[in-house]
């Protein structure tokens, strides 16, 4: 699975504006945006910014699902 790409962080005041080629993905607000941007400094930014917006979950779902230890 190729690693995730594409996708940027902007502050609008107190928010992250998460966007995915050019298109806002999410929002992050409070405590949320205060972890994102904690967690942008010690983390892959762009596996991070995946995971926040549910974009990660993309191709394998269906391997894994037939996989021995799920059941499959």
């Amino acid at each position: 699975m190729p690693a995730p790409s594409d996708f940027s962080y902007a502050m609008r005041g107190e928010d992250v504006i998460i966007t995915h080629r050019g298109v806002v993905a999410t929002t992050l607000r409070g405590r949320r945006a205060v972890e994102f941007l904690d967690d942008v400094q010690t983390q892959d930014p762009q596996l991070l910014m995946a995971r926040v917006t549910g974009n990660y979950r993309r191709g394998n779902e269906r391997a894994a699902r037939r996989h021995p230890r799920n059941g499959g």
